[in-house]
């Protein structure tokens, strides 16, 4: 409903500014007269039947159910049929500019964005499409709008009317005009077209400027230097992804331990096999302990609990089976699919 009611409002504000409010004035006028006059001389016909005579005259319909019989009432319909030609491509012309306008604006990135539960996407790189791909590919986030923050000329994503852009760089404006504040979460993306030094100052810098106007949005980060996820931390980064070092990990455990960038690879990944996901903690299950609720789960609906994540923040993989859950922790398990529990 807030959607139809914005797009009602953009288009009054398109005609308001393109002066065509007179058009539909005089459009306005032209049918009530030229029916007043047609009930005057055709008197046959009620002042209701003559208005709807007008419509589908100046409209160029001519349904024929109603004809003019009189000179006079022929001498109308010929007046209204050559003016109502001319309204009639007039307001066509102006349904099909704002549509076209509309388009444009999504497409340049210079429209507001009305929506709310969405994800942002800072910055934009090769790795953009895969963030994009990743997210359309979970259950959660098929259908849920996603807004791209860049300085790109133009959406770099046109088939999908869920993608909504915003030309510019991360500043209050951009923000706004994204609904940073009702949004379900924002993804920093380091650029690559910079020095990675820059890079990760510029993402630390996009951090503290969200927290700082939004900081109950939830940020996950992208940097390239470990070294700098404590500058992340101090800046208000709830998440923080360190390319580099995620990557050499994951090299050097390989050749350690083969094949376990499969199980890596297909855990991280929404567009095959299992995944990892974060679950709460059901009322039911608090006062368990951890091996009681991994054997439940296992057992019950093929899930399989690998970690938690404490009330207090802490995160603990594989942890004690004595250890008993709590009602604000959270499970991290392994599903085919986002487990509904």
């Amino acid at each position: 409903m807030n959607a139809v009611l914005y797009l009602i409002r953009r288009f009054w504000d398109y005609v308001r500014r393109e002066r065509l409010h007179r058009v539909f004035l005089v459009a306005f006028l032209m049918i009530v007269i030229s029916g007043l006059l047609f009930a005057v001389v055709e008197r046959r016909s009620s002042l209701l039947d003559a208005i709807w005579w007008a419509v589908v005259t100046v409209t160029t319909v001519g349904y024929g159910d109603i004809t003019p019989v009189t000179r006079a009432g022929r001498i109308i319909a010929i007046v209204i049929m050559f003016f109502g030609i001319g309204l009639v491509g007039i307001l066509t012309a102006t349904l099909a500019g704002f549509f076209i306008e509309d388009r444009e604006q999504k497409k340049r990135g210079v429209q507001v964005v009305n929506t709310a539960g969405h994800f942002i996407i800072c910055g934009w790189s090769y790795r953009g499409y895969a963030v994009y791909s990743e997210l359309r590919s979970d259950v959660k986030t098929r259908n849920i709008p996603i807004v791209l923050i860049a300085e790109l000329t133009e959406s770099p994503v046109i088939d999908d009317p869920d993608f909504l852009f915003v030309h510019g760089d991360v500043n209050e404006d951009t923000l706004a005009r994204a609904r940073a504040g009702d949004a379900e979460a924002v993804i920093v993306l380091s650029e690559d077209r910079l020095e990675p030094y820059t890079r990760d100052a510029k993402a630390i810098l996009t951090v503290l400027t969200i927290k700082t106007l939004y900081p109950k949005v939830y940020v996950c980060v992208e940097i390239v230097d470990g070294k700098n996820a404590e500058h992340c931390k101090r800046a208000g980064a709830d998440e923080i992804v360190v390319s580099g070092e995620l990557g050499t990990n994951l090299l050097v455990q390989a050749a350690l331990d083969h094949g376990v960038t499969e199980l890596v690879s297909e855990l991280v990944s929404n567009r095959y096999g299992n995944e990892l996901y974060m679950i709460p903690v059901r009322a039911d299950m608090a006062g368990k302990t951890f091996f009681e609720v991994m054997v439940s789960l296992k057992k019950e609906n093929n899930v399989l609990c690998v970690g938690v994540k404490m009330e207090d923040g802490r995160f603990v993989s594989n942890p004690s089976n004595e250890y008993v859950l709590k009602t604000g922790d959270r499970l991290a398990v392994i599903a085919g699919q986002r487990p509904v529990l």
